[in-house]
């Protein structure tokens, strides 16, 4: 699947208290360029011909530069594999050739009985690409959250 790029300025309303774009803010702009790229890819399309929902599962995200007000930068969201039960999405942020931000999304279509397959999800979007061998650092990403407790441990005290 091909890349989607699109372009975005840090506005006045982006901004936290310490004067560069808010890491929440980053978030809510990351589905901005999720939405390009489904609709390009006909996620969009096929999501609402099947009345499934989408959601996400999981993500894993560095913080590398600031983003400061007024700055243009261009968002980079790519479908990088899918294994048989999630897909998965690389989105970065780059401000010139610098990467400001880069998030590993886990994320898969919905039905009223779970999550649907993403072979099944694939064929509805008319693509026919053979399942790719997801890379080192994804797996590594899949194998250390297996390993992570839920429900998580809670360390609010106890009256």
């Amino acid at each position: 699947m091909e890349a989607h790029v699109s372009w975005h300025r840090c506005w006045p309303q982006d901004i936290d208290i310490y004067l560069e774009m808010n890491n929440g803010r980053i978030l809510t702009i990351m589905d901005l360029g999720r939405t390009g790229l489904g609709i390009r890819t006909g996620l969009v399309a096929a999501l609402r011909r099947n009345r499934w929902g989408l959601t996400m599962a999981g993500a894993s995200v560095r913080y590398r530069k600031r983003i400061r007000p007024f700055t243009r930068f261009r968002m980079v969201s790519k479908c990088i594999g899918w294994d048989d039960k999630f897909i998965y999405l690389d989105q970065s942020i780059w401000i010139g050739q610098d990467c400001a931000v880069q998030i590993l999304y886990r994320s898969a279509a919905t039905d009223r009985n779970g999550i649907v397959k993403p072979e099944r999800l694939l064929a509805e979007m008319g693509m026919r690409d053979p399942q790719p061998s997801l890379p080192d650092w994804v797996q590594g990403w899949i194998d250390a959250d297996r390993v992570r407790p839920w429900p998580p441990v809670d360390h609010s005290p106890q009256p």
